[in-house]
């Protein structure tokens, strides 16, 4: 049986929005998002749905390459699935992307991760508990908590994961794409 690589991108885009959260949190990253490749072509995620307004968010597909994320410092871990997993993951995203205007932000459940009282809304996530979400329905991990309680903190301490770089985004994403560019220290490549 094949095995198959999902990452697991980390971000800290400098925003007003993630400086606030990074005040409550006093962690380097405040958004967390989902990938099946390696050149994180396809991203996923729950955030913002326009660049300048935080309070409009829902299912995002993300591009890396763009808007917020040019400026991005990040970590990316990976670790390893079955076919049969991935084509599960790919499947429970699919599903919300197909139905992504029914899907909402999940604000409320940010003040509830605040409390540390999980608020579960129907069709409804923030970044970290998607991804949380995503690892969990397709019984990848198995959290001692809610989902809607996983920081993207959380996700970076678990076990399972593999380093695979941190430093700017932008960096990672031209020497994944053969540009020369200054690679910061904490490079690790990886199999793939």
């Amino acid at each position: 049986m094949t095995e198959k690589r999902v990452y697991i991108l980390l971000t800290d885009t400098g925003t007003v929005f993630t400086k606030l959260i990074k005040l409550y949190t006093k962690k380097p990253y405040n958004h967390a998002s989902i990938s099946f490749d390696s050149e994180l072509s396809e991203v996923y995620s729950f955030g913002r749905k326009t660049a300048r307004n935080p309070f409009i968010g829902g299912f995002v597909k993300e591009d890396i390459r763009k808007g917020l994320f040019k400026q991005a410092d990040c970590a990316i871990y990976s670790f390893t699935v079955s076919e049969v997993q991935m084509q599960k993951i790919n499947r429970y995203i699919k599903e919300i992307e197909a139905q992504k205007e029914n899907y909402r932000y999940n604000f409320l459940g940010l003040f509830g991760f605040l409390l540390n009282k999980p608020i579960k809304r129907k069709k409804a996530f923030f970044c970290s508990q998607f991804v949380a979400s995503v690892l969990k329905e397709c019984h990848i991990i198995d959290f001692e908590k809610s989902p809607s309680l996983i920081a993207p903190n959380d996700l970076q301490k678990r076990t399972e994961f593999q380093f695979v770089y941190e430093g700017k985004l932008k960096a990672y994403h031209n020497k994944r794409n053969g540009k020369k560019v200054h690679m910061p220290v904490h490079f690790i490549p990886i199999k793939m």
